[in-house]
């Protein structure tokens, strides 16, 4: 979750940054929308704990001990 965190940030400063040049990209949506960013690091952050949980729970799953006697 670190790396996502940290993806984040270079992403919204980026995406910040470069606003300025896409501004006639951008329809319906202002240079600096505060709802798109939100909701994109709410998207990236849900997918981001969905795909840390599922093998973590996975692992957890497993009985350590017949796990040992197979190898």
């Amino acid at each position: 979750m670190t790396l996502t965190a940290l993806g984040i940030v270079i992403g919204i400063s980026g995406a910040a940054a470069s606003s300025r040049a896409l501004v006639t990209l951008l329809f319906g949506v202002t240079r600096l929308d505060l709802l798109a960013y939100l909701g994109v690091i709410a998207l990236l952050g849900g997918v981001s704990i969905i795909a840390c949980a599922v093998p973590a729970w996975r692992a957890a799953q497993v009985d350590p001990s017949l796990t040992l006697r197979t190898e």
